[in-house]
């Protein structure tokens, strides 16, 4: 299950702000998200790997911290993108 550059260049492509976007909470929260989906996805079939469960606890914190600047600085584009990625809260 090898991320693939074609997947992350459609994601980049979805959510930018603009031509060239790549750092935009909104491109980095989908990327964190999707990189999320594969660990948990990992750890269902390797429920002993402990290692990957502490990577995937630090990029969840990592999407949070984003999330809630994300929030703090435009509450209109935060309930965009949460309602885009199927996140709660």
């Amino acid at each position: 299950m090898v991320k693939l550059p074609d997947e992350k260049q459609k994601i980049i492509e979805k959510f930018a702000q603009r031509k060239g976007d790549t750092g935009s909470p909104e491109v980095q929260i989908a990327l964190l998200t999707q990189k999320i989906d594969r660990l948990a996805e990992h750890l269902d079939i390797n429920k002993k790997d402990n290692h990957s469960r502490r990577g995937l606890l630090k990029v969840i914190a990592k999407r949070r911290r984003i999330l809630n600047y994300l929030q703090k600085l435009d509450d209109k584009r935060y309930k965009k993108l949460i309602k885009e990625l199927a996140l709660k809260k």
